[in-house]
């Protein structure tokens, strides 16, 4: 994303530290469920949980690899000793990148679902607060018949609502994970291991996968985003659309020493609108 118009928050989700870590953290908790059926001793799985890697030395080893589990998995064995042959033990390269993506997803549709309610009551507020304030409705783009701004965001309120119930059940059929080993058998892997690093993790286990978590899940959540983010921009584009010089009916804040053109000082463009 551009930094400009990523939330900070937002971009350290899916940076490159954060989506290791989180695979780091999937490989360790799948070693604890190892030793909680016998196969890693508690001084084994102490050792473990030191266990690091780095991501300048993942990067050279993928240029050999071609894999980035791979150039993960021995950039964490190389510093482990012995101890590394238990990393991802019965697991499969997907049991890390679906589960993980899964964590991913959790966290920043947290944000998602906060900043929806958020936008949701600020809304439903200003719809009240104007529900008496006239403005001219248009259709087609040309004026029609006079209606209140409060209708206007009645409507947008309404709407917001509709999105945060479908992004709620988006978000509850993508945040599963799998550690059933390669193509979902648990040959290599028992449900219980599964079962514990996904409630560690704070996610669903998915109630039955192949090599893969179905990626209908991802496509439902994913269109929920299209959808919300369609939302946003008809709203934005409405604001946008009201700030024009001949229209004049809304304004957003604009601050002090604020500017709006390099060249025409008068200007007052609304940048927040067209983010």
């Amino acid at each position: 994303m551009i930094e400009r118009y990523s939330l900070p928050e937002m971009a350290a989700i899916w940076s490159e530290q954060h989506k290791t870590d989180t695979w780091l953290q999937v490989e360790l908790l799948a070693c604890e469920g190892w030793a909680r059926e016998g196969v890693i001793t508690a001084n084994e799985l102490e050792k473990i949980r030191s266990a690091q890697y780095n991501i300048q030395r993942m990067h050279d080893i993928e240029k050999e690899t071609h894999h980035d589990v791979i150039s993960f998995l021995r950039s964490v064995q190389e510093q482990l000793g012995p101890e590394g042959r238990f990393i991802h033990l019965g697991m499969t390269s997907s049991d890390v990148l679906d589960t993980g993506l899964a964590v991913q997803i959790k966290e920043a549709g947290q944000i998602l679902t906060e900043a929806l309610s958020k936008l949701a009551e600020a809304v439903g507020q200003q719809a009240v607060q104007h529900k008496y304030t006239l403005i001219v409705g248009r259709s087609h783009g040309i004026h029609a018949e006079p209606m209140t701004f409060g209708l206007k965001l009645a409507l947008w309120f309404d709407e917001l609502r509709r999105h945060r119930r479908r992004l709620a059940e988006a978000l509850e059929q993508i945040t599963v994970g799998k550690i059933s080993g390669p193509v979902g058998t648990h040959a290599s892997i028992p449900p219980q291991i599964e079962e514990y690093v996904c409630e560690k993790m704070g996610i669903g286990v998915a109630a039955i996968s192949n090599q893969i978590v179905q990626r209908d899940r991802h496509a439902h959540f994913m269109s929920e985003i299209a959808l919300l983010g369609s939302s946003l921009e008809k709203m934005a584009q409405e604001i946008r659309h009201l700030q024009r010089t001949e229209v004049s009916e809304a304004f957003e804040p604009f601050g002090a020493g604020q500017q709006g053109s390099s060249a025409m000082p008068h200007k007052r463009n609304p940048e927040l609108c067209e983010r």
